[in-house]
């Protein structure tokens, strides 16, 4: 797990796995950046790796490979 001075970590959006911050950086549009500390529930949303927004769960759906399923 990446747990850098970066401030957050990277979680693929592939997998759902941490990456390093490396690889993160590296791989924008496959990877989420994940603010550090305590993060509110979001409900089971989805969120696009590529833009870091929200999507509808349609699109999530459809688009495993770059969006993630927070719970």
């Amino acid at each position: 797990m990446s747990k850098g001075k970066s401030g957050g970590s990277y979680r693929s959006a592939i997998s759902g796995r941490y990456v390093t911050t490396a690889h993160g950086q590296r791989s924008p549009g496959t990877t989420v950046h994940e603010a550090s500390g305590r993060s509110g529930s979001t409900g089971g949303s989805y969120r696009s790796a590529s833009s870091g927004r929200f999507v509808t769960a349609a699109h999530g759906k459809r688009s495993p490979g770059t969006t993630t399923h927070e719970k």
